[in-house]
């Protein structure tokens, strides 16, 4: 009996032993992955930040060259108006229709002296009529007509409207 328990013994031992080297490999495998693991999370964020900055740099030359694009524009349009008014008008070839259209941003000065000279008009009618209603209404549509007028001078002066052929 002494030596089935002493067999025993030494087994469960020889068990116990090899649970734990199983259980530390383990822990070491898992401590491995849980590395790895944030290594690839830091690589990908060192990625994405390179990305990044690769993404500003290319928005950044493609504004150069919308800049650069408008710049040319605005050079051809004024060589081409310059021609357009020393031939007298009669030459439609010197004004080209395939000019790159620059990126409009804001109000027009049409816009803005339509809305200026309808404020304008309708309070000089509301002052100047008996009747309110009706003087705002006549002033302020004369007042629109008047500051689009003025505008649209403007924009062409400035060369965001082109002149018709």
């Amino acid at each position: 009996m002494k030596k089935i328990l002493v067999v025993l013994a030494l087994s469960s031992v020889m068990f116990a032993c090899n649970n734990k080297a199983k259980e530390e490999a383990a822990l070491k495998q898992q401590q491995a992955e849980k590395e790895l693991a944030v290594k690839a999370v830091k690589d990908s964020l060192r990625l994405d930040s390179f990305k990044k900055a690769e993404l500003v740099k290319k928005e950044q030359a493609e504004e150069a060259q919308r800049q650069a694009e408008l710049a040319a524009a605005r050079r051809a349009g004024a060589k081409s108006s310059r021609s357009y008014a020393s031939s007298g008008g009669s030459s439609s070839s010197s004004y080209g229709g395939t000019q790159p259209t620059a990126k409009k941003k804001g109000w027009s000065d049409a816009a803005k002296g339509t809305v200026i000279g309808a404020a304008a008009g309708a309070v000089g009618g509301a002052l100047i009529d008996k009747k309110k209603g009706r003087g705002a209404i006549i002033g302020g549509l004369a007042g629109a007509g008047g500051g689009y007028l003025i505008g649209r001078g403007e924009d062409r002066k400035s060369g965001r409207v082109q002149p018709k052929n």
